[in-house]
C-alpha cells in the first residue's frame, strides 16, 4: 500500500510517508519528550495526528503496554456518543484516503517499535 521512511536525526523524530513513489506526508517531531506526531502535507498543513497517551506513572513504568490515538480530522458531530463527545476535533486540510490512513496506522506501529518498546 505504502511506505514509511525514517530519517536519522540526533534528537528529532523525522518520517516520510509515501504511496507508491509519491510522498504525501511528513512527520517532524520537535524533540525527545514530545509524544504527538503530526502528519503534514508538502505545504505544512495538518493531515492527521498520532498521539501516545500517558496512562500513569505506574502503568508506564511497570508494563510495556502503550495506547495510541490516531486523529484523522473532523467527523459528523451527530455520530459522536458517550466519551467521544469530549474529544476535540482536529482541523485538517483534507481527509486522508483509505490507503493513506493505512500508512498512518503503519506509522503508529513503527513509532511504538522505534521509540517506546
Amino acid at each position: 500500500i505504502g511506505v514509511v521512511h525514517r530519517r536519522w536525526h540526533l534528537w528529532r523524530r523525522l518520517y516520510d510517508l509515501y504511496l507508491g513513489n509519491k510522498q504525501f506526508a511528513v512527520v517532524e517531531n520537535p524533540g525527545l519528550w514530545n509524544w504527538t506526531f503530526t502528519l503534514k502535507d508538502i505545504d505544512g498543513e495538518v493531515l492527521a495526528q498520532v498521539d501516545r497517551d500517558w496512562r500513569g506513572f505506574g502503568f508506564e513504568i511497570l508494563t510495556d503496554a502503550g495506547q495510541y490515538v490516531i486523529r484523522f480530522g473532523g467527523s459528523d458531530p451527530s455520530s459522536k456518543i458517550g466519551l467521544a463527545n469530549a474529544i476535540q476535533d482536529l482541523d485538517v486540510r483534507r481527509p486522508l484516503t483509505l490507503a493513506e490512513r493505512a500508512v498512518a496506522v503503519a506509522l503508529a506501529i513503527s513509532l511504538d517499535n522505534d521509540y517506546f518498546s
